[in-house]
């Protein structure tokens, strides 16, 4: 497979994707984390209000940018992983990501 070519699946859900994308930049726009992770900007922008709604991700409005702060503290969402904070996953995968 050629690094163009888009896997059938993949370990992370588009919302993992998604959170990744800000806490690498917390300035990102919309339509980059679209490009990025490979989906609309509409659905990226229901991605993040989903976390924003859960408390994963707060938004705050700098000019006419979006500024993104993340919650690492809050457990995953699903049984399987719950025992595990989101911070653990950004942490190996993104490195040290500045908290809410």
């Amino acid at each position: 497979m050629s690094i163009d070519e888009k896997p059938e699946w993949t370990f992370l859900t588009n919302h993992g994707h998604v959170l990744l994308c800000i806490a690498r930049d917390p300035m990102i726009r919309g339509r980059e984390i679209a490009a990025q992770v490979g989906i609309t900007e509409r659905a990226t922008q229901s991605i993040v209000g989903d976390l924003v709604a859960a408390g994963y991700v707060t938004r705050s409005r700098e000019g006419r940018r979006n500024h993104y702060a993340l919650n690492q503290d809050l457990p995953f969402r699903h049984p399987v992983e719950q025992a595990h904070l989101v911070g653990e996953l950004l942490r190996v995968l993104v490195g040290p990501v500045r908290q809410l």
